[in-house]
């Protein structure tokens, strides 16, 4: 893969159809690059439609990841929410495989009431038992454990990064929008570039050639993360994180998950190649 690919999470706004398929088809259309499958809500597709996603996928040559259900708490005080949550996981991968997808992104857990210390140990725990049976299952997913944009959330920088160095097989979601939602900070090409250094100095170069990457405009306060907006609407400098980006030579996915989708998919997609161009002819 060279450089960064550019898509939607989820099917695009303009497709024909809600479908996965013809999701993939107007990616194509659009002349992005990817595409992240959504079960944010549960894994509902068969394996039967993910054969068929499969092989639209490797017609249009368009790479695919997917997004596991938010309904998922490693660190709950119940060991049936921590099983459930497990399950959620193990379910999302095996339909991740089955439809060609080479990555899941998964919210990983609340502290509640625990330390950040015991949370990462159940966090810990618990991908490990996923990893076991996927392996069990010769599935080759790569986990993703992704960004988070509140402070009740586990899924800091350093955290998730730990994870990836510990558990071999484990790689970072990093999503921009929600880091700057959290920080209220992480919005210039310093700052984007710090970020880059930390991922580089735990994981290594090849890491950075297999980056994941989650932009949107998002709405914060207080407490993080509100929702999330369109590129032009919010406070996020998007320019300038994709400069450092596009400095740091990374190849990998951006998926956009602003409300207007494909629209800011291809504005993150223009910016990028415009600031290549400029790399490119120094």
């Amino acid at each position: 893969m060279a450089g960064l690919l550019f898509g939607t999470g989820g099917v695009p706004l303009s497709a024909a159809q809600r479908s996965t398929v013809h999701g993939i088809e107007r990616i194509k259309e659009l002349g992005l690059g990817c595409m992240e499958i959504e079960f944010v809500r549960g894994v509902t597709m068969s394996m039967a439609t993910a054969a068929d996603v499969h092989i639209a996928s490797n017609r249009a040559r368009i790479a695919l990841s997917c997004h596991a259900p938010y309904y998922i708490n490693f660190n709950a005080t119940e060991p049936s929410i921590i099983k459930a949550s497990e399950k959620r996981l193990v379910d999302t991968a095996r339909v991740a495989g089955a439809a060609g997808a080479k990555s899941v992104i998964f919210h990983a857990a609340f502290y509640m009431n625990a330390t950040p210390e015991k949370t990462y140990d159940a966090v810990k725990e618990s991908i490990s038992r996923v990893m076991a049976i996927l392996k069990s299952e010769n599935n080759p997913i790569t986990l993703r454990p992704e960004i988070m944009g509140k402070p009740t959330e586990f899924g800091t920088i350093t955290e998730t990064l730990k994870l990836c160095r510990e558990l071999p097989g484990v790689l970072p979601c990093i999503d921009l929008a929600h880091w700057h939602a959290r920080t209220r900070a992480f919005n210039t090409y310093g700052e984007g570039m710090g970020v880059l250094k930390h991922v580089d100095e735990a994981l290594g170069r090849t890491a950075l050639d297999n980056m994941h990457f989650h932009f949107s405009g998002i709405k914060y306060g207080e407490r993080g993360e509100i929702k999330h907006m369109p590129l032009k609407e919010s406070d996020f400098n998007y320019p300038e994180i994709m400069r450092a980006l596009v400095e740091y030579e990374l190849k990998g996915t951006v998926i956009c998950e602003s409300p207007n989708l494909e629209e800011d998919a291809l504005l993150l997609q223009a910016t990028y190649n415009d600031l290549l161009k400029v790399k490119v002819s120094r």
